[in-house]
């Protein structure tokens, strides 16, 4: 993680594909150290893509279903366990390292860019 007061240039920021796409299956990751779920989320023009997410502590199974999220899509795929995870699904994470969602504030199309 990045320090407080570390600076990018713009290239840099724009080097991140950051997308927003609809969780569209999910299913339990008992496989996983931590907690965790594994997504599929609708990134339209990007696909379907694959990411585990650490939010079970917040969320449930059917209050995760549908909702929009926010991803970094130009990561290398990552292995996790058994699961390759294509995209990472961002949150916020407290101190107690329980993580709340990065959402949209209003639905937006799937696969829009964060600009």
């Amino acid at each position: 993680m990045a320090e407080s007061g570390t600076t990018i240039t713009w290239e840099d920021f724009e080097k991140i594909e950051i997308r927003v796409g609809t969780i569209v299956d999910i299913e339990d990751f008992p496989e996983a150290r931590k907690p965790a779920f594994k997504l599929k989320v609708d990134l339209g023009v990007a696909g379907i893509k694959s990411s585990s997410a650490q939010f079970t502590k917040f969320y449930s199974k059917p209050e995760l279903l549908g909702r929009q999220v926010i991803c970094v899509c130009n990561f290398p795929p990552r292995r996790i366990g058994p699961f390759i995870s294509e995209v990472l699904t961002t949150g916020f994470i407290l101190e107690d390292g329980v993580v709340v969602l990065a959402i949209p504030e209003r639905p937006v199309p799937n696969g829009t860019r964060l600009a």
